[in-house]
């Protein structure tokens, strides 16, 4: 018998898995302006319906991509959203454009899409997906209170 796939977790550790797929409180992840700073290269701006703001970096949100490809490549690699590929050593690295999106659109009134300038295009972003993933640092302290990280 195969125990792929098994993994035992403490009671704490199951305990901060289950604070964070606790859904968010319906203002904390309605949007109430959106600004896509396309022209700009800059991001994603988002305030929120409960008054919080979250900012983030086209390259975090390529990086932070939820398809199913993205999310399977990150967990091998032991990445978190967000955090970029590793790139290799080399003695004359190769220039790479700016990662940034070609365009950007609203999927219904609970996510938005890019076409990012890589080609890539299947990951939707909800807007809870967003809000759990806001760096700002009110939030950071409250994800290391979780994981019990002293601040």
């Amino acid at each position: 018998m195969s125990h792929e796939g098994i993994r035992i977790v403490s009671t704490d550790e199951q305990a901060r898995q289950n604070q964070e797929e606790k859904p968010l409180d319906r203002s904390a992840s309605a949007p109430a302006k959106v600004r896509v700073l396309l022209t700009e290269g800059k991001g994603v701006e988002i305030d929120w319906a409960d008054g919080h703001t979250s900012a983030w970096s086209f390259s975090f949100l390529r990086d932070a991509c939820p398809c199913a490809t993205c999310l399977e490549e990150r967990g091998k690699e032991g990445r978190s959203a967000g955090q970029p590929k590793p790139r290799p050593q080399s003695l004359l690295p190769m220039y790479a454009a700016p990662i940034k999106p070609n365009s950007a659109r609203g999927v219904g009134r609970y996510a938005i899409e890019f076409e990012w300038n890589d080609g890539h295009r299947s990951g939707i972003y909800s807007w809870e997906y967003l809000r759990r993933q806001c760096a700002c640092p009110q939030c950071r302290l409250q994800k290391d209170e979780l994981k019990g990280i002293p601040n």
